[in-house]
């Protein structure tokens, strides 16, 4: 089963960035860039089982020799496809510059973000939700993906800390508490965007209904901790 792709709204211009630097990468680079971009789209919609390397090829216009030259098998690649996710996730959050800011402007950032990626790359949620199915197997082998991820928590601890040392934050939480409510707010409602619209009739992705929800994510966020919203 297919799934239709929803409508974007908000900071999603990074989302192109990918085909943008195409024209500066070597040949070789663009070729299996263009793997990985048709890989993303057929796993998401397909699944790991259901995926197939001809469609692959077909989407990437490169033969399945081609493919199987660059990574291997359909399971080395679609580990790559979820690789490439985590990396791209990741280099967005550090290029933010968090260190820079106050910590509460820190943090509505984060979250800001944190919820606009997702929106923008509803094939990374689908993504997601697919290897959660597969019970993380691939996350768990992938030394890539590990590394990648190793500065999410810290991120998070990082801003807490400065937080409480100039007395903007004024409840404790775990960092790991505060990723995983940070993640499950914007995730859901990308994750769950079919069904919860259809359920309270009204489609999550409406500009005003999306930036009232943004906003509420920020604000549920900087409350936990005890801070008010920056100005």
């Amino acid at each position: 089963m297919r799934f239709e792709q929803p409508k974007r709204y908000g900071n999603v211009e990074n989302a192109d960035t990918p085909r943008m630097l195409m024209a500066t990468i070597p040949k070789s680079d663009k070729t299996r860039a263009r793997i990985l971009e048709a890989a993303t789209e057929e796993f998401s919609q397909m699944g790991l089982s259901g995926a197939r390397v001809e469609a692959i090829a077909a989407r990437s216009t490169n033969s399945k020799r081609m493919i199987y030259h660059y990574f291997g098998s359909k399971e080395k690649l679609y580990a790559a496809v979820l690789e490439h996710a985590y990396q791209m996730f990741r280099i967005r959050e550090e290029s933010l510059g968090l260190q820079d800011m106050p910590p509460a402007d820190a943090l509505s950032r984060l979250v800001e973000e944190t919820f606009d990626y997702h929106e923008s790359a509803p094939n990374f949620v689908r993504l997601v939700a697919i290897e959660n199915i597969h019970y993380g197997e691939h996350i768990r082998r992938s030394s890539a993906i590990t590394k990648a991820n190793a500065t999410a928590v810290p991120l998070v601890a990082g801003i807490l800390e400065r937080g409480y040392k100039e007395g903007v934050f004024q409840r404790k939480i775990h960092p790991i508490d505060l990723h995983y409510m940070i993640s499950a707010l914007c995730v859901f409602r990308v994750g769950h965007l079919h069904t919860f619209s259809a359920v309270v009739g009204h489609d999550l992705y409406e500009p005003e209904l999306r930036a009232r929800q943004r906003s509420m994510i920020v604000r549920a966020v900087l409350d936990t901790v005890g801070a008010t919203s920056p100005s």
